[in-house]
């Protein structure tokens, strides 16, 4: 039976790849290197480790973590101009609130997440939230859900992971819960072998669908 829903943030419940994008293209331009948003979704989105191709195949003078720590800043002055919830989300959490136990399982640092998550009126929504300094390996690895699913006091398999990415849906699924996958723009084309569903819109995520799981 699925009691507990744990919801990814960038690209399902906060609509801040594009962000991420321009900042990261940002920092690279001091060192003579453009990256177009398809390399971005291909190289950072759909299996991470993009810092650390950039740093080999660009031969980047500065280590993974002082480039990261630079897009950091840049990141978080883009979130307070303009950060934006993903369509659905909003009314998806309200609905499902009412039937499971809401968590939040997110690959960013816990400032952040929760900037973003006052800036759209949804924190309190959740029953759990997991930052990326809650668990030791960053999705794929499944750390994170196995985290959340003891947050809001449930196991794996009485979860539904809501994702929208490649390593999402590893990570989800190597922690044994169910996963829907729910692509936006710039994950259509991503691997979601291993998810119990693909939807086209989070308007889909209804109790009557979890039920069927």
């Amino acid at each position: 039976m699925i009691r507990g829903v744990v919801f990814d943030l960038d690209g399902v419940i906060a609509d801040t790849e594009p962000l991420h994008w321009q900042a990261s293209r940002q920092v690279l331009h001091e060192y003579g290197v453009d990256i177009n948003l398809d390399e971005y979704r291909r190289h950072w989105i759909a299996r991470g480790g993009g810092w650390e191709r950039a740093c080999t195949v660009y031969t980047l003078p500065l280590d993974v973590e002082t480039l990261r720590a630079r897009k950091g800043a840049l990141y978080r002055a883009l979130l307070a101009e303009r950060v934006t919830a993903r369509p659905g989300a909003a009314e998806a959490l309200a609905r499902l609130r009412t039937t499971h136990r809401l968590g939040l399982a997110t690959n960013t640092v816990r400032d952040e997440a929760a900037f973003i998550l006052d800036r759209l009126g949804v924190t309190a929504l959740f029953d759990a939230i997991i930052a990326r300094e809650d668990y030791a390996y960053a999705k794929p690895a499944p750390d994170a859900y196995l985290a959340a699913a003891a947050a809001l006091g449930l196991a794996p398999a009485e979860c539904v992971v809501v994702e929208d990415t490649e390593r999402g849906v590893q990570a989800g699924v190597a922690a044994g819960a169910r996963v829907v996958a729910v692509p936006n723009e710039l994950t259509l084309d991503n691997d979601f072998t291993g998810a119990a569903r693909r939807l086209r819109t989070l308007d889909e995520l209804t109790p009557e669908l979890l039920a069927g799981l």
